[in-house]
């Protein structure tokens, strides 16, 4: 390990202030590894609400126990993020060093090229922290107040294990804005890169934009299901409808479908797909179609088209619980709208990365829209989100990414 491009100031467990949990709190799924505390279930006296968003402390249960340590921001409803069940842990280098270097080591084990996530929250044991690796540039959504306030100390282990040589901050989403973050990106060492970086993956190339794209340039999540299409789309026409760089559509030209059209509403983003398309020498086999999606879907529909595989990847229609009924219409709609477009026996593929719709809603929605369309479906598949964006089992949430592949 080389040594940290920053000083840390570690947080030694004596220095930290305490708060408690109310005796209606779940101590027990704490303990088992839920590692959220609600506001709703915590002791909050003057103290406690005084304290920085951000701020480290130990965690008691209602008796007094100690749990942990713990990261509090009085500006979110989750008051307390789990950092160490060892309530002696400093929270340095050195521990950012050792959960990123475990981190490390999966990544290593499954991918052979240094494209993945290589921290995913939670799971990865750094609460609202995600990395996504590209070659040595590395792009951190810290996504909650303790993530900056120790951004330093997580930089300077992220080089020190990985040998990563820029940084950036996205400081972009709905998550910063629920504990009361700013929105302002940055590059935290090295340097920008100047253009699109080329990521390899499933055999197609993908042009990802870190400054300017969506989250930090790509959707590694969906590799998996890439995969899974492209293996249905040889010599097949193909729709990728919310391409974004060419994701679904891509991995199908590299398994050798023979056209594929991908629609979006971002320019930018078909732009680095056609991009992507030319570096692989299938530009010839590659179309686009900029607009609002349901609008195109219905305007194909009217011109007659035909695609024996269909693949719509839409945002999150239910980021929230609010939002929940509202997007699981549009799912339904959206699952509607395409199927009238896939050839007898064709495929298509429906994709949900809604933290507030389950996989069960996702798939009732999907099949709603897919009978109202007059089409009968047979499920082949239900995919979800791919290995370097581990799950972990206590918390839903990070269970978010359903894909369902349907024979029509």
């Amino acid at each position: 390990m080389t040594t940290p491009p920053f000083a840390s100031a570690p947080t030694s467990a004596p220095d930290l202030p305490v708060v408690r949990l109310l005796p209606k709190a779940n101590a027990r799924a704490i303990r088992h590894g839920f590692p959220w505390v609600y506001a709703n279930e915590m002791v909050i006296d003057r103290r406690t609400k005084g304290l920085a968003p951000g701020s480290l402390a130990i965690l008691e249960d209602a008796a007094r126990q100690v749990m942990g340590v713990v990261a509090v921001n009085p500006l979110s409803k989750i008051f307390c993020r789990m950092l160490d069940q060892n309530a002696e842990a400093v929270i340095d280098v050195d521990w950012f060093a050792a959960h990123i270097s475990r981190a490390l080591q999966l990544r290593e084990q499954l991918y052979d090229a240094p494209f993945y996530r290589l921290v995913h929250a939670e799971a990865d044991g750094l609460p609202g922290v995600v990395i996504d690796r590209f070659g040595d540039t590395a792009v951190i959504q810290p996504n909650a107040a303790w993530a900056d306030v120790h951004i330093d100390a997580l930089v300077a282990a992220l080089m020190a294990v990985t040998g990563i040589k820029n940084v950036l901050k996205n400081a972009s989403g709905r998550t910063r804005t629920l504990e009361g973050l700013d929105d302002v990106s940055l590059v935290l060492q090295g340097q920008a890169p100047e253009g699109p970086i080329p990521v390899p993956m499933n055999g197609a190339i993908y042009m990802a934009d870190l400054t300017g794209g969506q989250k930090t340039g790509i959707f590694y999540d969906q590799r998996p299901n890439h995969a899974f299409a492209a293996n249905l789309s040889k010599g097949k026409r193909v729709l990728d409808v919310f391409a974004h760089v060419g994701g679904f559509g891509l991995a199908a030209l590299a398994n050798g479908a023979s056209s594929v059209l991908a629609v979006d509403g971002s320019a930018p983003a078909l732009e680095l797909a056609q991009k992507g398309a030319e570096a692989m020498n299938v530009a010839d086999r590659f179309a686009t179609r900029q607009g609002d999606a349901f609008d195109v879907l219905t305007a194909l529909r009217a011109e007659g088209a035909e695609f024996d595989v269909v693949i719509c990847d839409p945002p999150a229609f239910a980021p929230g619980k609010p939002a929940l009924e509202a997007g699981l219409r549009a799912y339904e709609r959206l699952a509607r709208l395409a199927a009238p477009l896939v050839a007898e026996n064709g495929i298509l593929a429906l994709c949900s990365c809604s933290h507030a719709a389950d996989l069960t809603q996702f798939r009732t929605s999907s099949i709603r829209g897919i009978g109202r369309a007059g089409r009968r479906a047979a499920m082949l598949h239900t995919g979800f989100a791919g290995p370097d964006h581990p799950q972990l089992p206590q918390l839903a949430e990070t269970g978010y990414l359903k894909s369902l592949f349907f024979r029509l």
